[in-house]
């Protein structure tokens, strides 16, 4: 069999494996803990969904249209006028099957053989996969822990070359929990401005920041910005509702159109039931339920930071915002075990799961070798059994 060389390209996605992989190992009776879940443990507020009953016994079960219903297009605009100072027409909004999805949408739209795109790392697993997807080559520039993980200015100025297309800005990030205040992204919007390069803003963390850190969209920074960004966001960490597969985009209208062309031709509109629960999380907001989360995550993430910085060899940046750490393990590889040499973080991660039986994803599936991922969307029950066990690990290394 022959496939196709974009198929063979493309990598399947490391936290979606690991995570799979620990659940099959709890099916066979093995007591794992899993850091690896991208998505809060939390339950869909009852609000949305009884939204979701409500439209299965009222009969809204059949095709919308492909873009998604006026009714959701409006609530996001609201949102984002509201919360951001964003103001898009419903004509400038598209729902998609997730974010995901959205993002997948405006690779497809935007980039092409020959194209460059920028993506900071570390980077969310799919972003580069997305770009070699449609031909383009994805630049890296690295973030370092001393400047908190952000990009500077100089080093994206840097690497803009006459085939610089876009930049992929995630912030709240994934996989470090990293943010960029106002006045850093007006830095990074007057690069993007001079030089004509489209920036898609993944802001799916935006409401999961801690410390009184005040969420800004780069698309808000001015006019000039605001036509050269996508916005990128949806329901599935805010609301729990990661299994509803509800994202959006928000940019210009042309844009917006040959993104909803393709989405016509792939996937057709995003699940009927699905886009009314997120009506009701967008109308309602539930932000008495969003900062209940919030409250919870602030807790869990002091507690694994604090124990991940005492334990010797590996340091932790404190995140600004998502659910997960991201800590420095470089301290404890060259080590072994049963004459086994740990020399990555990949190894490591496997040493864990086929000995502690602790699911961590590695740092090279985020661009960044001595590192490991571990998410604090489990329970404090979890958090701290699972850190007991890494402890033990570590200790059994020699």
């Amino acid at each position: 069999m022959s496939l196709s060389k974009r198929a063979a390209l493309i990598k399947p996605s490391p936290t979606l494996s690991l995570e799979a992989r620990a659940k099959a190992m709890r099916r066979e009776g093995i007591d794992v803990i899993s850091f690896s879940a991208g998505e809060p443990d939390f339950d869909t507020p009852n609000g949305v969904k009884n939204a979701a009953i409500k439209a299965i016994e009222g009969g809204f079960t059949k095709y919308t249209p492909s873009s998604g219903t006026d009714e959701l297009r409006h609530a996001v605009a609201n949102k984002l006028a509201k919360e951001q100072g964003l103001y898009y027409k419903p004509e400038e909004i598209l729902i998609s099957c997730g974010a995901k999805h959205s993002l997948y949408n405006i690779a497809m739209t935007l980039f092409e053989e020959g194209d460059e795109v920028i993506i900071p790392s570390p980077y969310w697993v799919t972003y580069p996969e997305q770009v070699l997807l449609c031909g383009a080559r994805p630049v890296i520039i690295e973030a370092h822990p001393s400047d908190d993980f952000l990009i500077r200015p100089e080093a994206f100025k840097d690497a803009i070359t006459p085939r610089t297309k876009g930049l992929i800005l995630n912030t709240p990030s994934n996989p470090v929990g990293s943010a960029y205040d106002r006045q850093q992204l007006e830095r990074i919007a007057e690069i993007a401005v001079t030089h004509n390069i489209y920036v898609i803003s993944d802001e799916i963390y935006g409401e999961i920041v801690y410390d009184g850190f005040r969420q800004a969209s780069i698309a808000s920074i001015g006019k000039d910005i605001h036509k050269l960004t996508i916005v990128v966001n949806g329901v599935s960490k805010s609301y729990a509702m990661t299994g509803w597969r509800i994202g959006y985009a928000a940019g210009p209208q042309e844009i917006i159109k040959a993104m909803g062309n393709i989405q016509s031709q792939s996937t057709s509109n995003p699940t009927s039931i699905s886009q009314k629960a997120a009506i009701e999380a967008l109308t309602d907001g539930y932000k008495d339920f969003i900062a209940m989360m919030v409250e919870r995550f602030d807790k869990r993430r002091h507690y694994i930071v604090d124990r991940l910085r005492n334990i010797e060899g590996i340091s932790c940046f404190m995140p600004k915002g998502s659910f997960y750490v991201f800590p420095n393990i470089s301290g404890i590889l060259g080590r072994r075990y049963n004459n086994n040499l740990i020399e990555s973080s990949a190894k490591f991660a496997e040493y864990l799961l086929n000995d502690a039986k602790v699911a961590a994803v590695p740092g090279e599936a985020f661009g960044s070798p001595g590192y490991m991922r571990l998410s604090y969307a489990t329970s404090m029950e979890n958090i701290e059994k699972g850190l007991d066990r890494i402890v033990t690990a570590i200790k059994n290394l020699k």
